[in-house]
């Protein structure tokens, strides 16, 4: 509560201002409204019908995703099944990317791999026309 009293320079004429403070009640206004903006919908009833209970599964087609292997010695895998060259690979990639909706190309690269192996797979990827490319990689330990 605040109350306005006169300067104090010891003069006869000091006057108490006595001002309502109206910030305090403008405050509990504000939570009220609140309270009843809140509680408001929740007091509205409805007919009561019970609705069927269904959950619902979006058709979607996914394409099977393609997953390219690359060893610390340069080989590129098509899953399980040897590339033999980059060549090939594009001309395998070509076929998959002119599926809809087109497929995302994952690769997995050895750690010890050298960098080159990886950017040829992907310029492979990118000479085919392949839109999505991602790496896979492991998460580190937990607590270590």
């Amino acid at each position: 509560m605040g109350m306005n009293v006169g300067a104090a320079s010891g003069g006869e004429h000091e006057e108490v201002i006595a001002a309502i403070n109206t910030t305090p009640l403008v405050d509990v206004m504000l939570v009220l409204l609140i309270i009843f903006l809140i509680t408001i919908p929740v007091v509205t009833h409805t007919v009561p019908v019970q609705v069927p209970k269904e959950t619902v599964h979006p058709l979607k087609t996914t394409p099977h995703n393609v997953v390219l292997a690359v060893n610390r010695a340069g080989n590129v895998f098509w899953n399980e099944t040897r590339v033999p060259d980059i060549d090939a690979l594009v001309a395998r990639l070509k076929s998959v990317a002119v599926q809809s909706p087109q497929p995302e190309v994952q690769i997995r690269g050895d750690q010890a791999a050298h960098y080159e192996y990886v950017g040829k797979v992907v310029v492979a990827c990118q000479r085919a026309g392949i839109a999505k490319i991602a790496f896979i990689t492991e998460p580190p330990a937990r607590g270590g």
